[in-house]
């Protein structure tokens, strides 16, 4: 029993981390100005900054693609640079504020090739 109240208190602990950081992320981009994932469009050019979650690396059609997970508070965004292994300073945890166009991808919204600069 005290096990269970231990993971407990652990996971809420966890869930509000995680919704102090989504708070905190939607305000750096409420104050810069910066579209949230969420309220971009697609198809049209964009700017989006967040934090990058996972980085994979899934060959597409025979050659190399590496794939990042960027969150914002609001959504996920999956990049997706063609042709590359890695990317220096392309990392889990990492501040990246992104430029492209957004489109979906089985059900996933998706940005091909984005040009990007590493944030402190």
């Amino acid at each position: 029993m005290a096990r269970q109240s231990v993971i407990r208190r652990g996971l809420r602990r966890w869930a509000n981390h995680e919704r102090d950081e989504a708070h905190e992320l939607r305000r750096t981009n409420q104050e810069q100005g910066i579209t949230s994932i969420a309220d971009s469009p697609d198809r049209e050019p964009v700017t989006v900054q967040g934090t990058v979650r996972t980085v994979t690396l899934r060959p597409r059609g025979g050659a190399p693609a590496l794939e990042a997970e960027l969150y914002d508070g609001s959504g996920v965004l999956t990049l997706i640079w063609l042709g590359r292994r890695r990317i220096t300073g392309v990392s889990p945890g990492r501040w990246i504020k992104v430029r492209g166009r957004i489109g979906r991808q089985q059900r996933m919204r998706v940005m091909f090739n984005p040009r990007y600069e590493l944030r402190p």
